[in-house]
């Protein structure tokens, strides 16, 4: 086979990188896995992965949470605070209920994620009612719920007995794993939250609209379409994905703490953009999104191993985000030309 120039062999290299560039995400993935590989033998064990996943899990439910809000067009700045929030919650209310069990600890779960959607939908009234831009209403959250976090707890951490069989239930929730197979139930919760929103967002007139919204607000408006009840939809559900990521921080350490989820918001962000979400909205999948919290994982993961300091790793994180985001400009470009 030849090419134009009558040479064979000449648009492998461009169909390779193009390829490359069209399935960057997962070329990123797997580089890194094989990188942490060789780079530290302790990457592969059992135990190393188990932690891994068990610490990714908040991550993961508060990333699906933002990519709602990322693709209605929106940005949701706070759920790292509302993530404190439901924290705060379980652990305060444990201790209260005047009695003891799976119930009790169902009401506490349940309250913590009230708490957290009702803060989530204040942030959809505010955007959706009232107009107002995405950023400014979810940061005036951020500092207001950090606030509330802090007020609730007295600036100290909350720790509730660990006589109480609730919180023996609770801690047990987040140490240990599924009999049998050892997998971590935090992680087996994350992976039926993440396999849920995939349906949702694929298969239901809810999910489409959704993306439709911030893909072509305009559109769905004149079709008669209530874009509010989405945008509102999706900042209440954010906000109830990270009172959950709370409650499964807060069964990992056993402890209720006002600073639970600083920068949450930032990794959240990242790893929907790094999945291929569009920021301006319309763009942007569950799977990627899981993808792009796994490496935001595994740099952190290896970087730890090798013993590697806290701040080159948030430069390291930057740099991935950046190439990320150039890849998929690249990407849309090669598309456009197709």
């Amino acid at each position: 086979m030849f090419t134009d120039q009558g040479k064979p062999g000449l648009s492998t290299a461009p169909a390779f990188l193009a390829v490359l560039v069209k399935y960057n995400i997962y070329a990123m993935l797997l580089l890194l896995l094989v990188a942490s590989t060789l780079l530290s033998e302790h990457f592969l064990t059992v135990q190393n992965i188990y932690n891994l996943l068990r610490q990714l899990a908040p991550l993961a439910l508060v990333s699906i949470g933002m990519l709602l809000v990322i693709l209605t067009g929106g940005i949701d700045l706070s759920v790292g605070s509302v993530a404190a929030i439901g924290g705060m919650v379980v652990a305060m209310a444990m201790p209260a209920l005047p009695f003891d069990g799976g119930v009790s600890l169902l009401i506490c779960v349940l309250t913590a994620v009230a708490a957290g959607a009702l803060l989530g939908a204040v942030n959809g009234v505010l955007v959706a009612g009232f107009g107002m831009a995405s950023f400014v209403a979810t940061l005036a959250m951020m500092t207001m719920a950090r606030g509330l976090a802090y007020m609730l707890s007295n600036g100290q951490p909350v720790r509730f007995p660990r006589d109480l069989p609730t919180a023996q239930i609770l801690t047990g929730f987040g140490s240990k794993g599924v009999p049998g197979i050892g997998t971590p139930w935090p992680v087996v919760f994350a992976l039926a939250v993440t396999l849920l929103f995939i349906f949702l967002l694929r298969r239901t007139s809810w999910g489409r609209l959704t993306v439709a919204t911030g893909s072509n607000e305009t559109a769905v408006r004149l079709a008669g379409l209530p874009v509010g009840r989405y945008k509102f939809l999706a900042y209440t559900i954010c906000g109830g994905l990270s009172g959950l990521a709370g409650i499964l921080v807060t069964s990992r350490t056993a402890v209720g703490t006002p600073v639970t989820g600083i920068g949450l918001e930032l990794d959240a962000i990242a790893a929907c953009v790094i999945g291929g979400a569009l920021l301006s909205g319309g763009r942007g999948t569950v799977t990627h999104t899981m993808i792009g919290v796994l490496i935001l994982g595994l740099i952190g993961n290896i970087m730890n191993l090798m013993s590697v300091p806290a701040y080159p790793q948030q430069i390291i994180k930057g740099v991935i985000i950046i190439l990320a985001v150039l890849m998929q400009g690249l990407g849309g470009a090669a598309n456009r030309r197709v």
